[in-house]
């Protein structure tokens, strides 16, 4: 199945791919890690507080990091202020961001009480007001990512994507999910599908792909612009490589077992140089779970972690783990899941 590359405003992605933006996960070392594997055409930093940008919040100031083998890169925000989410538009403009993407889908409830994220699907004429502050403020390609709506009986992401459109807004992506969903259940495809037919720029689906043949078929069946991969990438990294590779009609060799090592070991010494020994520890036990599923003895890998009292004792459990199955004469050389529930 081939495709076109996916233009947002003057920018070309090909692969029309994208890595969705998720707190805490898609922060520089991450980007990295799927950039270096290849087959993804953008990729999107975590969400960034506009009020804290604008106040210069040191916390929200050291997201922002990034490097040019990232690019292209867009930086989402989210805020409910149009005033104060323009000023924040400017400033991820400024430090040269590609595209920047506004937060609509947030489905937190901090992030809905404070009528940001997802909230703002309650509140339309809000909505529109920061789409079009934040037009106005910036000349990089602009997109929008939002949800089917709050809940059930509660859809309104068609009128949604008409204001994006109709306010200058480049390409819209859309979660097909209610924020009362949160990530619970089935994303149901055909509403993307919906939103393609309804709007003339294009539409990005969103939800339940985590592999090559989930990514076709989305395409398929939505006639979608694009694909973002979420939660997916946490699990297999490779996704969009091999995503890439069945949309040009070809195959790549699926990651050994000695490529999964050296991803998580490459992954968390970055993490290890970067951040406290709080947030490493937190970071590479958070992402062993992940890493772990759909290998051999995965489950006894992760009972392990909770004993863990700093990410160097995560690094050498993951080494000795995969030392034990290289060891094993039944070792398979590449992933296979022992976890049929996990």
């Amino acid at each position: 199945m081939r495709v076109s590359p996916l233009q947002i405003g003057s920018l070309s992605i090909d692969p029309p791919l994208i890595l969705a933006p998720m707190a805490g996960v898609t922060d520089r070392d991450f980007r990295l890690i799927v950039r270096r594997i290849g087959g993804v055409g953008l990729v999107t930093m975590e969400f960034i507080s506009s009020k804290g940008l604008v106040e210069q919040d040191k916390r929200v100031l050291r997201l922002l990091h990034f490097v040019e083998e990232e690019r292209p890169l867009s930086i989402q925000i989210y805020g409910s202020d149009p005033a104060t989410m323009a000023e924040a538009a400017r400033t991820v403009e400024a430090i040269g961001a590609d595209v920047c993407d506004i937060n609509m889908g947030c489905p937190a409830n901090k992030i809905l009480k404070g009528c940001a994220g997802a909230g703002l699907m309650n509140d339309l004429p809000l909505a529109e007001a920061i789409i079009r502050e934040v037009r106005a403020a910036i000349r990089i390609p602009l997109t929008v990512k939002f949800r089917l709506g709050l809940r059930d009986g509660r859809h309104n992401y068609l009128e949604l994507g008409r204001i994006c459109q109709n306010e200058g807004v480049d390409a819209v992506a859309m979660h097909a999910r209610t924020a009362k969903q949160m990530y619970r259940g089935e994303a149901t495809w055909e509403h993307v599908g919906r939103l393609k037919e309804a709007l003339s720029i294009p539409v990005l689906g969103n939800g339940d792909v985590r592999t090559a043949d989930d990514a076709l078929r989305m395409l398929r069946e939505t006639g979608c612009d694009g694909v973002l991969v979420g939660r997916g990438a946490t699990r297999n990294p490779w996704v969009f490589r091999e995503i890439a590779a069945a949309l040009s009609e070809g195959r790549v060799q699926p990651p050994s077992l000695a490529d999964r090592r050296d991803l998580i070991v490459e992954h968390f010494r970055a993490v290890i140089a970067r951040d406290d020994d709080k947030l490493a520890l937190h970071k590479a036990r958070t992402f062993t779970h992940w890493y772990s599923h759909g290998l051999p003895g995965g489950l006894a890998l992760r009972r392990q972690l909770g004993t863990a009292t700093s990410a160097e004792m995560i690094v050498e459990a993951v080494r000795a783990h995969f030392a034990g199955l290289e060891a094993s004469p039944a070792s398979p050389s590449s992933l296979e899941s022992d976890e049929a529930a996990a």
